[in-house]
C-alpha cells in the first residue's frame, strides 16, 4: 500500500559495520516502496554501498569516504551542507548513533531540520553480557530498531522486502567462479571467519565440517572469506578437495557473491556479516554462536532461531560484539559445539527446504 509523507527528501545514515548496514536493507527498501513520492538518500561506508542491489527508484545510496574527504566532525558537517544543497533534505534518520551521526544531528538542530535517532539500549546489552547476575532475555532485533526510527518519524509501512533478487538469477553471472548448478546438486556456502575471535569457531573443527560435507556425492562447498590470512587458509582447504571452491582468491564484489548466494541451498556462518548477506537473498543460515548471543538482537533477518547452533553456558554471552577476551580463557562456548552438531543442523535445514 502506497502512502504520502509530509517529508519530501529524507537523509538516512548507517556507516558500519557491514552486517549492520546489510540489516538496514529490508527496512529501507520497504519504506521506499511504501512512499514512492518521497526521495530517500542513504549514506554509508563506501564498501557497503554496493550492497544495495536492485534498489527502489526513489532511493539514492552514497558511499562516503569517512577516512579522508569527510573525516571527523567537521567532515560530517561539510557532508551535511553538501547533501542539503543537492537534495533539499528535510528530515534526518540516524540509524547508527555514533559521533559521526551526532555531528549531522547537530547540523540539523542548527538548521531547524527534524531528526530521529535509533534507540540502541546499550544499558540492556550490558546487563546481558556482565560477568554476574546476567539479565538474560531477548532484546529487540536491530531490524525492529531500524523500523522504529522510521515509524517514530511518521512512516507507516509493512515489510514488503523479500530479496535483493525478486527473480531467479541467471547462472552466467558467476560462470567465472563455478560451472552451472546441476539437477539435484547441493550447494553449501561456508563463511568460517568473523571480525573478532569470540565469534570464530575453531578452524580445525570447521575444516572437519568442510571435509565431511565435501565427501558427500553431489555436494559442492563454497568458502567465503577476506584477504590475507583468511585467503591462505581457505586456499589450503580448497586445494585438498575437488568439490570445494574458495571465493577468497580474489575480490569478486558483492553483486556477484550475492547472486551466487541466491543459488545456494544453505549457508554455514558465524555471527558475522555473511549471515546478514545471506538473509538478503532469502538463503537459510546455520549460524554458530560463541561469546555473543542471539538475545542481543543481531540475528539474521527472517532467519530461524532453531537453525542456530550454540552452547548453553552460564558465562554466555560475555560480549555484544565478540571482542572481549574469554573470561575463562578456553572459549568453552565453542568447545562444547561439535562438528557433528553443526552437520546435523545443516542436514535438518536441507531436509526442511527440500520438502517445500
Amino acid at each position: 500500500m502506497e502512502h504520502v509523507s509530509k517529508y519530501r527528501n529524507v537523509l538516512i545514515a548507517r556507516f558500519s559495520a557491514l552486517g549492520d548496514v546489510a540489516m538496514t536493507v529490508p527496512v529501507v527498501y520497504s519504506v521506499c516502496v511504501a512512499y514512492p513520492d518521497t526521495k530517500f538518500v542513504m549514506i554509508t561506508q563506501q564498501v557497503a554501498s554496493s550492497l544495495f542491489i536492485n534498489a527502489p527508484a526513489n532511493l539514492t545510496v552514497m558511499g562516503v569516504d569517512v577516512k579522508e574527504k569527510y573525516r571527523g566532525v567537521w567532515g560530517m558537517c561539510r557532508l551535511f551542507r553538501e547533501l542539503r544543497r543537492d537534495y533539499s533534505i528535510d528530515l534526518f534518520l540516524d540509524l547508527h548513533d555514533v559521533i559521526r551521526t551526532h555531528a549531522i544531528t547537530a547540523c540539523c538542530v542548527v538548521s531547524g531540520i527534524p531528526f530521529r535517532r535509533i534507540k540502541k539500549e546499550r544499558g540492556e546489552k550490558r546487563k546481558l553480557t556482565r560477568a554476574g547476575r546476567k539479565d538474560l532475555h531477548c532484546l529487540i532485533s536491530s531490524h525492529e530498531r531500524y523500523a522504529d526510527v522510521f515509524r517514530r518519524a511518521g512512516f507507516d509501512f509493512a515489510e514488503s522486502f523479500v530479496s535483493l533478487y525478486p527473480a531467479p538469477v541467471g547462472q552466467s553471472i558467476f560462470s567465472e567462479v563455478t560451472p552451472p548448478k546441476t539437477e539435484g546438486e547441493i550447494w553449501i556456502a561456508v563463511a568460517p571467519f568473523a571480525k573478532h575471535k569470540g565469534k570464530i569457531y575453531p578452524l580445525d573443527r570447521m575444516e572437519e565440517v568442510v571435509e565431511r560435507l565435501s565427501e558427500r556425492k553431489g555436494y559442492r562447498i563454497f568458502l567465503f572469506g577476506g584477504g590475507g590470512g583468511e585467503r591462505d587458509i581457505l586456499h589450503r582447504w580448497a586445494e585438498r578437495r575437488e568439490n570445494v571452491v574458495s571465493l577468497a582468491e580474489r575480490r569478486y564484489g558483492f553483486p556477484l557473491e550475492l547472486a551466487l548466494l541466491s543459488r545456494m541451498d544453505v549457508m554455514l556462518s558465524m555471527d558475522s556479516a555473511n549471515m546478514h548477506l545471506a538473509s538478503l537473498v532469502c538463503l537459510p543460515v546455520v549460524s554458530v554462536w560463541g561469546a555473543t548471543h542471539p538475545y542481543c538482537g543481531f540475528t539474521g533477518w527472517r532467519q530461524r532461531y532453531e537453525d542456530i547452533v550454540q552452547a548453553d553456558l552460564p558465562c554466555r554471552p560475555c560480549s555484544v560484539f565478540g571482542n572481549r577476551p574469554c573470561m575463562r580463557g578456553d572459549y568453552a562456548c565453542f568447545l562444547a559445539i561439535t562438528p557433528e552438531m553443526i552437520i546435523e543442523k545443516i542436514d535438518s535445514v536441507l531436509s526442511r527446504t527440500k520438502s517445500k
